[in-house]
């Protein structure tokens, strides 16, 4: 399974609700905060071309947000994504 990066907030609801589907399927993913941290804020700008959060990448995709993430859910492309073995 590659490796899923969700950088979020504490408060988030955005944020909440991608963890709790990532939960939900058992994906283990590193929850980086950017609540105080300016420059790790930019940074993610700069990959994503996004200000808001969550923003989530898995391997070298950029998925977006908890939007793009539910939509690829509900197509049934996202554990295609998160199993690349099973394409």
């Amino acid at each position: 399974m590659p490796q899923v990066l969700l950088y979020g907030t504490r408060f988030c609801p955005f944020c909440t609700a991608a963890r709790h589907l990532l939960t939900e399927k058992h994906v283990q993913y590193d929850d980086i905060s950017v609540d105080d941290d300016q420059a790790l804020r930019a940074k993610i700008f700069a990959q994503s071309g996004q200000r808001t959060v969550p923003q989530i990448w898995i391997g070298e995709t950029h998925v977006g947000g908890y939007s793009e993430l539910q939509t690829l859910e509900t197509k049934g492309e996202l554990d295609l994504l998160l199993n690349p073995g099973l394409n």
